[in-house]
């Protein structure tokens, strides 16, 4: 669900039209519905209710202070996976206690500063990480609480590129070895281990894999009771996916009942989950402006204001992405249009043979655009990134303005 509906032909982002949006701030630019943040979160919140829980908010997905903060007003923790991400949740006031730190590559500063701070966890994804901060916190005079990310060798079939859980995969301590380094994680004076991890992949449209890795999980949790090694946080990550064009990926609440029907309904664990894609994916889209029409051969091209810099996930994952008209036309003929933006790469496509009515000048709008969109923008051909805007009933907010030229280049300097 989302609040990006149609009135009387004109798109609009809850009360707000996204023409009104153009003509205030410019093409191209995000737009976010606050109320679509606040109802995808309070989701998997209320999904958990009665069980001992918090929900991380995976920030890698979409990391602007706007959504941050709408985030945090309603009570959200935060998985980050770097020293950016923890400074930028700190900067909306979220407490360090509720931080999860994820990654395959920590560096000592990293750790440093989320040891000064308090973090909740350490997701540990290797035993030369658990070697590395038990003697920076030995350093500090710190206890460092710390979570093994067990890779469960699980194919969550989904795209190769956002495949985590794998046995090949770079992520997390391969499964037949994390009896040996829980082992190893215990006899370290500085840690203290609270938890497991796990996170088998991304855009995850079937439970049948989540069910798969929680069992493991299970499994190697009653193992390490045995030795006398008590976990309380079960932590499954995120990867719950979303609607681009007719997946039906499960819901917060059967992803609960799951997990409940694994480690019971009235276990005594702490479940942390990891959402990201499917609190704040559907909560935003791309605006931009038809620039031109062009007739080659055999194809129509739509050229339009936004470019792979600004949303590379089609060129990237070769991502379907809908793309719609800010206002329906009858006045000519849909047809097939090859959607493409300026930059000078082949590769530069928001969509393909998407059947439109168009003219020059027009708006469209690429929807489900709220996640691993802008955070993966760049300033490539010296493109300016995108102005952010986040829309709560009848107003709309900048928040984040649009870069100017300037910027680009104030880092860089000329030889003497």
């Amino acid at each position: 669900m989302d609040s990006f509906l149609l009135r009387n032909g004109v798109l609009f982002a809850e009360e707000v039209s996204l023409e009104e949006i153009a003509l205030r701030y410019g093409t191209p630019c995000y737009v976010y519905s606050r109320a679509t943040l606040e109802q995808h979160f309070r989701a998997f919140d209320e999904a958990l209710r009665g069980q001992k829980h918090l929900v991380c908010y995976a920030m890698k997905a979409n990391s602007n202070l706007g959504v941050l903060d709408v985030l945090c007003r309603m009570g959200a923790g935060f998985d980050v996976v770097s020293l950016g991400e923890l400074e930028r949740v700190l900067q909306v006031g979220a407490k360090a206690d509720k931080i999860i730190f994820t990654g395959v590559g920590k560096r000592e500063d990293e750790m440093r500063r989320a040891l000064e701070v308090g973090i909740r966890c350490f997701n540990i994804e290797s035993e030369s990480e658990l070697h590395k901060l038990n003697a920076i916190a030995q350093g500090m005079g710190k206890k460092a609480p710390v979570a093994l990310r067990v890779n469960p060798d699980v194919n969550p079939q989904t795209h190769p590129y956002i495949a985590t859980g794998l046995k090949d995969s770079k992520f997390g301590i391969p499964i037949a070895r994390a009896m040996e380094v829980y082992r190893l994680a215990q006899k370290m004076d500085a840690l203290e281990v609270v938890g497991i991890d796990c996170h088998i992949g991304s855009q995850l449209t079937e439970l049948d894999a989540y069910r798969e890795a929680a069992v493991h999980l299970k499994h190697m949790l009653q193992a390490l009771a045995a030795e006398g090694i008590h976990l309380h946080m079960v932590n499954i990550g995120g990867g719950l996916g979303i609607r681009y064009k007719d997946e039906k990926p499960p819901s917060p609440c059967a992803h609960a009942d799951m997990l409940h029907s694994v480690f019971g309904p009235q276990n005594d664990y702490e479940m942390i989950v990891e959402p990201g894609r499917a609190i704040v994916g559907n909560a935003g889209i791309l605006l931009m402006r038809v620039e031109c029409l062009k007739q080659a051969d055999t194809l129509h091209f739509a050229v339009v204001d936004a470019g792979m810099n600004d949303l590379i996930r089609p060129a990237l994952y070769e991502a379907w992405m809908d793309i719609v008209p800010v206002r329906k036309r009858e006045d000519v003929a849909a047809k097939p249009w090859e959607v493409v933006g300026p930059i000078c790469e082949s590769t530069d496509f928001l969509g393909k043979e998407r059947r439109l009515a168009l003219k020059e000048g027009d708006l469209l709008a690429v929807r489900s655009a709220g996640a691993y969109a802008f955070s993966m923008s760049s300033n490539y051909n010296t493109r300016p990134r995108a102005a952010e805007i986040m829309v709560d009933k009848g107003c709309h907010f900048l928040v984040r303005e649009r870069e100017t030229l300037p910027q680009l280049w104030a880092g860089e300097h000329k030889l003497p």
